[in-house]
């Protein structure tokens, strides 16, 4: 038996392949399916089933691909109903796999298909479970995603996720290892570990949603409390895995159509296509395609996206680093970004060379802003998380998380000017790109962000450890 954690860190996921006795089985794959296929050959082995732990809302699944080339059947729990063919399990119904076996624990409450995964060894000793969303390192799935579907308070979910947890995971022997589907940094929980292999041990003894003589009233309250609104394309995501979708091999061409130049602005034009560089957010500041909107590749670039852009059906033409499209692509596709026209041939060089307009950003350092900036006089935005405003900020800063940014750009005064950072300026980039795309030029944008401004000796409130801010 070999178990494989294949874990993609832009979006803190993790698929698991599974082998026995010339068999596979894979767990919430990932959209593109060569790496499975060049693993399943490389192995000599036949994939028997691919396991979905439930409608994943963060990225779009590569099942059905999956699903073609290989002929598994793809297998959901309990309440799943997808527009393509598939295996409804039941409750602890099992699944052999070479010399292993799969059972299925219905575990409703982060969805209602909700489904966690219990492999069962050749000796017949429970080894490992794959939990999906119900059961993250240090937390648990948010209850508020499936609301719509399910005819359901976000209350109520988490009450069938309470008991889920203690009838279903909890009864488990200690040294069941956890397979979760998330990490650290992903927007389907809110306290998650950085690790990425557990126990329910570790967990009963760590993790606050499983604590000892903990009753249903508090789960709830603990659960729900704290939640931020979910990214804007969860939703399309959701329905693009039950629906189905197309091959990751046609959108992966689309978006790897090189265009000069000249070709490149008269195609924005006639199809309305939003331009994403995708360079770093210093190279961007120092000049870029006018209009276009600024999400750095080196980051968390697919889940910034998908939360800034919202619309998975939006076209977009891409401006990479040369030698980045494939990468970028292959991002774009794991949240559903479809619409892929294609990337400016040879970066923005070729558009430089080509003697077209140039935009710039008012970037200043750390230092001039700690020279120009009068505490009380001058107006700050500061675009990080809440958390991170509410454990240290720069004193009477306004606190306009970069995820709200639609929501609180129209209070923006066109003629007064403000300063703009965030934690190192990969976000308040993002921030600078969007209001400058919306005619906003009244700004100047910090480098290095609240890092580099904390060595300045600019006022800053007293530090506040974030885990007390969270409250959890």
């Amino acid at each position: 038996m070999k178990i494989e954690q294949i874990y993609t860190g832009c979006l803190a996921q993790g698929a698991y392949y599974i082998t026995s006795n010339g068999e596979a089985a894979i767990i919430d794959p990932l959209r593109e399916t060569q790496p499975y296929m060049d693993r399943l050959k490389k192995d000599g082995v036949t994939l028997k089933y691919i396991f979905e732990t439930h409608f994943h809302a963060d990225f779009v699944s590569g099942h059905l691909d999956l699903s073609k080339k290989t002929g598994a059947a793809i297998v959901y729990g309990p309440n799943a109903a997808p527009d393509f063919e598939f295996i409804s399990a039941k409750d602890n119904q099992v699944f052999e796999i070479g010399n292993i076996k799969i059972k299925v624990l219905h575990t409703p409450g982060h969805t209602m298909e909700s489904t966690t995964y219990l492999l069962i060894d050749a000796d017949g000793n429970d080894h490992a479970i794959f939990s999906g969303d119900t059961l993250f390192l240090g937390d648990v799935g948010r209850p508020d995603l499936a609301q719509k579907a399910a005819s359901m308070t976000q209350e109520q979910l988490a009450g069938l996720l309470f008991h889920s947890l203690r009838d279903k995971i909890m009864t488990l022997a200690d040294d069941v290892i956890v397979y979760p589907a998330h990490g650290a940094g992903s927007a389907c929980g809110k306290n998650m570990s950085k690790e990425t292999v557990g126990s329910i041990g570790e967990q009963k003894a760590t993790n606050y949603a499983l604590r000892a003589n903990m009753t249903e009233e508090e789960f709830i309250k603990e659960v729900t409390d704290g939640l931020l609104p979910p990214p804007a394309y969860f939703g399309m995501n959701v329905a693009m895995n039950k629906k189905g979708i197309e091959s990751f091999e046609n959108v992966f061409n689309n978006g790897m159509k090189a265009i000069n130049a000249t070709e490149f602005e008269v195609v924005a034009e006639e199809t309305g296509a939003l331009i994403l560089d995708t360079r770093s957010n210093g190279d961007f500041a120092k000049g870029y395609v006018p209009q276009s909107i600024n999400i750095g590749i080196n980051g968390d670039f697919a889940p910034w996206v998908g939360a800034l852009i919202g619309d998975v059906k939006q076209p977009i033409l891409l401006v990479t680093d040369p030698g980045m499209e494939e990468e970028t692509v292959t991002r774009l596709t794991r949240v559903g970004f479809d619409n892929l026209i294609g990337h400016l041939k040879h970066g923005f060089q070729a558009w430089l060379a080509a003697g077209y307009d140039v935009d710039t950003v008012n970037r200043i350092t750390a230092e001039q802003f700690a020279n120009e900036v009068k505490i009380g006089e001058s107006k700050i935005i500061d675009v990080r998380k809440e958390s991170e405003y509410e454990s240290e900020h720069v004193e009477e800063a306004y606190s306009r998380p970069l995820a709200a940014i639609n929501e609180w750009i129209k209070d923006i005064n066109p003629e007064e000017h403000f300063y703009l950072h965030c934690a190192g300026g990969y976000r308040s980039m993002m921030a600078a790109s969007i209001l400058q795309a919306r005619g906003y030029r009244n700004f100047s944008e910090v480098e290095g962000g609240f890092n580099a401004i904390a060595k300045t000796n600019v006022p800053k409130t007293d530090f506040v450890c974030q885990s007390k801010v969270l409250k959890v």
